[in-house]
């Protein structure tokens, strides 16, 4: 696989691309954003470090998100959790602090890689082919269409990241039903033991922010999440294409 590093210290690029190329992949190695979005098209993957001399690295993640939908993972050393939770909601697949051991960063990797969809993958993300195939759901003005991998609502294209979208139609697959927390994160994290995590939570409040509507995704306390009834009179309506 092809990575691109995105890291301005010099050691420990050296020591990520040492410890990636034993494991078969090849590295670019870049220190500025401009060189990232040069070089973003011909990667698989990337690393990002947040501190960058030309721009700051959430601000370089939006617009490589912009461009791309590649996994990403950020390596760096804010651990703050409001600098976790934007480096989420910006689109990263997971997000490493600095120090961190080598082994676990690779196992990430691994992670990010299966849950992607990339060849190779061996877990689901989102609902299946046959779930989303020629499928449009409805719930009050918001249109979620599952095969196109859109969102509108009243009409106007929503941006979702890749994993909002994918917990979103998780969850309008089937209107009706409640989804826990557990299965979600195995479905679209691959991972049904993060139920500490924020990723999950993070997600959510992301997809309730861009599409204006808190009342979209319904919180069932102390289990999952649901389908939001907007219309707040029976359930959401499922419209097959071309109906």
């Amino acid at each position: 696989m092809h990575m691109l590093l995105v890291e301005d210290d010099d050691r420990m690029a050296q020591a990520l691309a040492t410890a990636l190329a034993r494991r078969g992949h090849t590295v670019r190695r870049v220190v500025r954003a401009t060189e990232a979005l040069r070089h973003a098209r011909e990667a698989e993957f990337v690393l990002l470090d947040l501190g960058l001399p030309d721009l700051d690295g959430l601000d370089l993640l939006r617009k490589l998100r912009t461009v791309c939908d590649l996994p990403l993972i950020v390596v760096t050393a804010r651990s703050e959790e409001r600098d976790i939770v934007q480096g989420l909601r910006a689109g990263a697949d997971d997000y490493v602090i600095k120090p961190f051991r080598m082994a676990e960063l690779i196992a990430r990797i691994d992670t990010v890689r299966r849950r992607s969809g990339r060849p190779g993958s061996s877990a689901p993300s989102g609902p299946s082919a046959s779930e989303s195939e020629g499928r449009r759901v409805r719930t009050g003005d918001v249109a979620i269409d599952l095969a196109g991998r859109s969102v509108t609502v009243d009409g106007v294209p929503v941006r979702l990241t890749r994993r909002e979208f994918d917990v979103l139609a998780l969850l309008a697959a089937q209107p009706g039903d409640v989804r826990s927390r557990e299965e979600i994160l195995d479905r679209i994290w691959g991972d049904a033991f993060l139920g500490s995590s924020r990723s999950l939570d993070v997600h959510v409040a992301g997809i309730r922010a861009k599409t204006g509507r808190a009342g979209l995704v319904r919180t069932i306390r102390g289990y999952g999440y649901q389908l939001g009834d907007l219309a707040a009179q029976g359930r959401p309506t499922d419209e097959r294409s071309g109906a």
